[in-house]
């Protein structure tokens, strides 16, 4: 594959916590385990490599302890690192408690990853058959915001753009929210935040009110929406439900993110989207089965996971599914 994936998101450490329940207030858990991983979006970065896609990254790491470790993440991917890491601050971290159900609550402090300038983004080149990535992380942020709307701006109309506006989308000023959104070409993101866009109403119907008042550019939108893996809606009116997969999820942390970045791969490399959202949700499925939030699959292992699903008692099409494997 000769497409090539440039993420100007944000990159942490995660510190992950398992813990039988959420203490209440004023109380205290011990964990049962504890981890520090490369974290936000590493996990999609991840996924889109395992599955055969070249990643670069054009965000903003720390110059300390927490870069550093990035830095040694990245490496081991081999993700190169476009832009200079900065001089006044270190990158930011989450805190991630796994509970036994396998949801997951998170505590971040942004650090480097925060800031962005026309300076520092001046080395990140993109070429015809590149894809951009950007998530609302970074554009929530007031100190990169207004740089990497700019940029996106300038971009040129044949490189697709795709957004994930994440959690945070409500803290994503509307201006800003809505000049990337006029220039995504893949928008994708969960229920609950189509519904933060575009108001209350049922998949399809947020599918088509962000497609017809948030996104005239794109090709398409995909919403995760749990137990029914994702729904997705073309420009030219195509739309549907790709069931997900019965799967015994362990850990839920990095799964939309695993969906998206094996989506993006495999559009690029010519699948056509219900086929590729199909395959996305097959890997999200996976990585729940899996602890640790960069945990996707590779191409072969989703490829081998599909030929038994479309064999077996457990295929996807027509079936509901379990919840949380594409959140």
């Amino acid at each position: 594959m000769s497409a090539r994936l440039v993420h100007i998101g944000s990159a942490v450490v995660d510190y992950v916590y398992r813990i039988d329940a959420l203490p209440a207030p004023g109380t205290e858990k011990t964990a049962s385990s504890y981890a520090q991983v490369a974290g936000g979006g590493f996990n999609m970065m991840v996924a889109a490599i395992r599955t055969g896609m070249k990643v670069v990254f054009a965000g903003q790491l720390g110059s300390g302890p927490n870069g550093d470790f990035l830095r040694a993440a990245f490496a081991v991917e081999d993700i190169n690192i476009l832009t200079q890491p900065s001089p006044l601050m270190d990158s930011g971290n989450c805190v991630a408690m796994i509970s036994s159900d396998a949801e997951r609550t998170f505590v971040s402090w942004p650090g480097a990853e925060s800031v962005l300038s026309p300076d520092m983004m001046a080395p990140v080149l993109v070429s015809t058959e590149d894809w951009v990535f950007t998530s609302g992380y970074t554009l929530s942020y007031p100190g990169s915001r207004d740089a990497l709307t700019d940029w996106i701006e300038t971009l040129p109309a044949d490189i697709p753009l795709v957004f994930d506006p994440t959690p945070v989308v409500s803290d994503i000023s509307r201006a800003t929210l809505s000049r990337v959104l006029a220039r995504t070409t893949w928008l994708s993101c969960n229920t609950t935040e189509a519904a933060d866009i575009a108001g209350p109403g049922d998949a399809d119907a947020l599918a088509a009110r962000l497609l017809a008042d948030h996104c005239p550019k794109a090709d398409g939108v995909v919403i995760r929406c749990g137990a029914r893996g994702c729904h997705i809606r073309l420009a030219d009116g195509s739309a549907g439900t790709i069931p997900g997969f019965k799967v015994a999820a362990v850990d839920t942390n990095g799964a939309g993110d695993t969906h998206i970045g094996a989506f993006v791969s495999a559009l690029a490399r010519g699948m056509l989207p219900f086929e590729a959202a199909r395959y996305a949700n097959a890997a999200a499925a996976i990585s729940v089965t899996r602890h640790g939030g960069s945990s996707a699959p590779t191409d072969a292992e989703i490829r081998t996971f599909l030929s038994h699903a479309d064999g077996g008692s457990t295929g996807a099409r027509g079936q509901n599914r379990k919840a949380h494997q594409t959140a």
